[in-house]
């Protein structure tokens, strides 16, 4: 139990720190390559801040262990709104300004429906996962498209303040490699060390995925989230988590369909993605209004999801019987 417990905290400190320089390499390097400020947020706020999740789940679903990928990809999304957004929105209150994130927010309803829509049969298969990545290339198109129309708004100037993207392009193809190569191990002995967690404790891979994992994977857009909210870079804070979210949905879940075809539990989708879900509704309405007031997203709606995420963790571990 200590060996894999080990195993995990080394996982997770190894993912956090290669996930940075992964995100920090691959965007300066980007940058050098003239992309606008605006593009380099988009990969920095989408694919940057999942690749965490993306190879812990592919390398789970690689061992087996789909139910841990499943769960990580569903709790990360769960983290992100009701703990990470949380926790942001008590220290300050917050405003969208930005269009690009505005036209973010439906775009990540519809992909959780469509993600409901393809699993509702219970079955994650490989179509399932083909029609997420090519759904993931569509989305990034899209927003891709966004960001050459818009070049600059609240959001890229925020990234512009937040990131120090004019590091050399030697140093930035260094970091770029060295978390390309350290992701997969510290992914690893997280998947290692929570697979024996689980066994140990007689709980299922989705249980530590929707809960342990997930929090891990977690931890960048927490940190990225509480410090944006710190330095008042309110679009920047917002958009990390609904870039996340909709990344880990088409990627994360894409890539385990692809590799390996899952069974669900009718409970996974009536409790764990219908909270998800419902996290995702509450989110979009409560932008819709805050911003039609034009008013900040106030403290009230940050107490409100972290009770919510406090209510679910308490729901899930005691439903278990841990």
């Amino acid at each position: 139990m200590i060996e894999s417990l080990s195993f995990l905290i080394l996982g997770l400190v190894m993912l956090i720190y290669a996930a940075d320089k992964f995100v920090l390499g691959a965007a300066s390097t980007a940058k050098h390559m003239g992309v606008s400020t605006m593009l380099v947020g988009l990969i920095i706020v989408g694919f940057g801040t999942s690749a965490p999740e993306m190879v812990v789940s592919a390398i789970a679903s690689f061992k087996g262990n789909s139910g841990l990928a499943l769960g990580n990809a569903v709790g990360s999304n769960i983290t992100n709104i009701a703990l990470v957004l949380g926790v942001g929105l008590l220290i300050v209150p917050m405003s969208i300004k930005s269009q690009t994130i505005k036209r973010e927010m439906p775009i990540l309803l519809l992909v959780s429906l469509l993600v409901l829509f393809l699993l509702i049969d219970l079955w994650l298969t490989f179509v399932d996962g083909l029609v997420l990545i090519i759904g993931m290339f569509v989305v990034t198109g899209f927003l891709l498209f966004i960001g050459i129309k818009t070049e600059k708004d609240e959001f890229s100037d925020e990234l512009e303040a937040e990131f120090d993207l004019d590091i050399s392009l030697n140093k930035a193809i260094i970091f770029l490699v060295f978390g390309i190569v350290m992701l997969p191990v510290a992914s690893q002995l997280m998947v290692n060390g929570a697979s024996d967690i689980a066994v140990h404790f007689g709980v299922s891979d989705m249980v530590i995925g929707l809960t342990i994992v997930a929090l891990g994977t977690s931890l960048p857009e927490l940190a990225a989230t509480v410090a944006s909210a710190m330095k008042k870079e309110h679009d920047l804070a917002i958009g990390n988590i609904v870039g996340s979210n909709m990344f880990n949905l088409l990627g994360v879940i894409g890539i385990s369909g692809l590799i390996r075809e899952y069974e669900l539990t009718a409970r996974f989708i009536k409790y764990d993605y219908f909270y998800m879900l419902m996290l995702t509704v509450f989110l979009f309405l409560a932008s819709v209004y805050f911003v039609l007031k034009d008013r900040f997203i106030s403290r009230i709606i940050g107490v409100v999801l972290l009770v919510m995420y406090i209510s679910y963790m308490g729901w899930l571990y005691v439903s278990e019987g841990i």
